[in-house]
């Protein structure tokens, strides 16, 4: 009975002004980021500039196209991008924008930030819905149009924003976020940053951002929620977003979170403020649902956010600390927790020689690269990996790999090793669901 009712709410009828607005929004932030990923150099340092990138695990076969192919790459999902803003031909160029931003986040993660996954499942919800079926290309070149939508585009967004806030809120929970330590550490070398830099470097105001950084997160989106809070949520949003994107630059994360705040609005608000000439389809709930309510569909939804409620918790049947192992820290948005600076040297020995190699990272790896395979550890697997193939090229079927050096930083405290010293890391295999024992606590 309680699934059915919630079934039926997913389904019902509502005016479809909030998920077209957004389809602009969204649309115009994924033009920015797709060129200003050009403009800036990211791609380049990124993507290109590596001998080869360190891709998620099961996608290594991904790498970037060669030569300068990854910036035709980004062209292209920026011009998708575009096409869908405007709603011209929407399904195949959210669909082409969905299967490009996959590939471009799971093709690397050096730079690895937790907008991009939050893209990702916003690009692939939206290619089930229909936005462009009002104010788009599609719409005028169809001649059709179509001012309703099922509830559940709606709830989509706003049950995938509170998993998002709410787990930033509860991974916040641990010694390093309240001791003040990353806030701290992250704060100090932005202090000469135009007018705010002198109020970062204040303690009172690091010991504000770090209380209220947690009770903004475990809130907001209940304020956004309750009528009459919202309009003083949503300023506050605007307000911290701004701030993050100042201070911590990742790019159109907080606009993109600002964006999100439509579905949170009545949707005759958004339709008078944004489609004053719309005209709002009344049907009956029963004829709508009896048109629209797909089990199947009902039932993709239920299992998608079943995993994201699940995937981040994870990292609690692993033992040992994740902001220091990193197992399990990825897709769970645990969200500018620490900082992490290390060293590391490696060491191949030929079992038959017993001549040692000094492994010059240089050679091999990018400097933002090198900084992720000091503090990673998946990264340092896959780095070995890497070097077997390279030396299985010269004959050298048979090497161990030692790591000779290590020394990590986490929030800026005293530097401690963060692999073991005596283990051939040659001959490893990586735990995907578990504990590596050759990682230090």
């Amino acid at each position: 009975m309680i699934f059915s009712k919630v079934q039926q709410y997913f389904f019902k009828p509502i005016d479809n002004s909030q998920v077209v607005l957004f389809r602009m929004l969204f649309g115009f932030l994924m033009v920015l980021e797709s060129f200003g990923a050009i403009a800036t150099g990211w791609v380049k340092k990124t993507l290109i500039d590596p001998q080869f990138t360190f891709s998620f695990f099961g996608f290594e076969w991904l790498q970037p196209l060669p030569g300068n192919g990854m910036y035709f790459y980004f062209i292209l999902m920026g011009i998708v991008s575009l096409m869908v803003m405007l709603g011209y031909r929407y399904k195949l160029n959210i669909l082409a924008l969905a299967v490009l931003w996959s590939g471009a986040y799971f093709m690397q993660k050096t730079s690895y930030n937790n907008h991009y996954y939050l893209v990702m499942l916003l690009t692939w919800g939206m290619v089930f819905m229909n936005p462009h079926h009002y104010a788009s290309l599609d719409a005028k070149r169809t001649k059709t149009e179509d001012h309703i939508c099922p509830n559940w585009n709606r709830l989509f967004f706003i049950i995938l924003l509170l998993l998002v806030f709410t787990y930033g809120a509860v991974a916040k929970f641990y010694p390093g976020w309240w001791s003040g330590d990353f806030i701290k550490n992250s704060f100090s070398h932005k202090t000469n940053y135009w007018l705010i830099g002198p109020l970062l470097g204040k303690e009172w105001f690091q010991q504000f951002i770090t209380f209220s950084g947690v009770i903004f997160d475990a809130i907001i989106i209940p304020l956004l929620i309750w009528k009459r809070t919202r309009f003083f949520a949503f300023i506050g949003l605007i307000m911290f977003n701004i701030f993050n994107s100042a201070v911590f630059q990742i790019g159109i994360f907080p606009y993109t979170v600002i964006a999100l705040t439509v579905f949170f609005f009545e949707a005759e608000t958004i339709r008078k403020l944004f489609f004053p000439k719309k005209q709002y389809t009344h049907v009956s709930d029963l004829d709508f649902q009896k048109q629209n309510n797909n089990t199947f569909t009902f039932s993709i939804l239920m299992v998608f956010f079943a995993i994201q409620f699940t995937l981040p918790l994870r990292h609690h049947f692993i033992p040992g600390d994740v902001n220091w192992r990193e197992e399990g820290h990825r897709m769970s948005w645990r969200m500018m927790l620490r900082t992490k600076q290390g060293a590391i040297n490696l060491e191949v020995v030929n079992p038959k020689t017993q001549e040692k190699i000094f492994i010059k990272k240089e050679e091999y790896l990018t400097k933002d690269q090198i900084k992720e395979l000091a503090t990673k550890p998946d990264f340092l697997y896959q780095f070995v990996q890497r070097l077997k193939k390279e030396y299985a090229k010269k004959g050298m079927t048979d090497i161990e790999i030692y790591c000779k050096t290590s020394r990590v930083k986490l929030n800026g405290n005293k530097a401690k090793p963060l692999f073991k010293f005596d283990v051939d890391l040659a001959k490893i295999e990586w735990n995907y669901f578990g504990r590596n024992e050759w990682v230090l606590d």
